[in-house]
């Protein structure tokens, strides 16, 4: 297991015991989780609680752990990385099992609310089969922060809500001992890159609206946490620089290394005109020096904007996992 006790755990000294054994489910009476934070005041009970500090600590040990690591780097890839995997290629088939259907308005193709509805169905047995066998009676719960990461099916949008229930998904599946200490660079080189290529094949194929959208002055319409892993890899680069992303050379070059530069691509692809003008908030991080003064900006931006903003907490849900209980002294 690693969650915000891990990125504290490695500054001390000596070895640390929640390291060593998986925590052991019956600490857990697990429980199908809901919605908590119903009201702007409730705000603080998410930010005094227990799951906002393994999720920020989980985000936050991820980060340190990708540190300065190409994508291609060598890594271990565990059974159960390799099941998430076969798990996020199912909902991938399925989308091309489920075409666009043909209507009048150009976004939000209704195909995904079929598409949606086989993961409904599916999402407990696909986590059955993720988790090993002695951890099953967690598949309810876990199963409802993978059915939250795909988008909403009345709206047919998407955004970094979503993003977090995967990552609070992820979350989980450390919880309950499924992921190690030593799948970290597995959880985002593979896994999460696995996820933010299927979202995109989603948002591509039914044409889904952004989530909340800022426009030209949020980051991206989608995404965020890629944005914060992909510039801690490239804390110390001998030569990328923040202002180097902003050349198609260098980022037709490095995508395959870097997941920020892989998101840019994909922005490029995607978005027409003049970089400034339809994504300014990324065009006015180029200008920073260095690529830890952007990953630092990103958490505060990350924390500011989607974590500390109602309109998006009020859909985060709240189990035995990721306990709405504050965090204890």
């Amino acid at each position: 297991m690693f969650t915000v006790n891990m990125a504290e755990t490695e500054q001390s000294s000596g070895p640390s015991h929640e390291d060593d054994k998986p925590t052991n489910p019956v600490d857990f009476n697990f429980i199908v989780p809901k919605k908590e934070i119903s009201m702007v005041p409730d705000m603080g009970k998410w930010k005094r609680s227990q799951a906002y500090a393994d999720y920020i600590g989980f985000i936050l040990t991820l980060n340190e752990g990708v540190k300065g690591k190409k994508l291609t780097c060598e890594y271990q890839v565990s059974e159960t990385v390799e099941k998430l995997l076969d798990m996020l290629g199912t909902l991938d088939r399925w989308i091309d099992e489920t075409p666009p259907v043909d209507q009048p308005s150009r976004f939000g193709n209704k195909a995904y609310r079929t598409w949606y509805a086989k993961l409904d169905q599916e999402a407990e047995a696909l986590v059955t089969a993720v988790l090993p066998s002695e951890r099953h009676e967690a598949a309810p719960e876990i199963a409802v922060y993978l059915k939250e990461s795909v988008g909403n099916s009345t709206r047919i949008d998407y955004g970094t809500g979503h993003e977090a229930a995967f990552a609070a998904f992820l979350c989980c599946l450390c919880k309950v001992g499924a992921l190690r200490k030593e799948d970290q660079l597995a959880i985002i080189f593979k896994v999460f890159d696995k996820y933010l290529q299927v979202m995109r094949k989603l948002q591509k194929t039914y044409r889904m609206e952004p989530a909340g959208s800022q426009g030209v002055w949020g980051l991206d319409d989608f995404q965020f946490l890629p944005f914060i892993w992909g510039s801690s890899q490239l804390i110390d680069h001998p030569t990328l620089e923040p202002r180097h992303f902003l050349e198609e050379k260098v980022v037709n070059e490095h995508h395959q290394d870097y997941i920020f530069l892989d998101c840019i691509k994909f922005i490029s692809e995607m978005k027409t005109g003049p970089f400034a003008e339809h994504s300014n908030q990324l065009w006015n991080i180029s200008a920073v020096p260095s690529w830890s003064k952007v990953n630092q900006g990103l958490i505060r931006m990350y924390k500011a904007e989607c974590l500390e903003k109602f309109p998006v907490i009020q859909h985060f849900k709240f189990g035995s996992l990721l306990s709405i209980q504050p965090v204890k002294p």
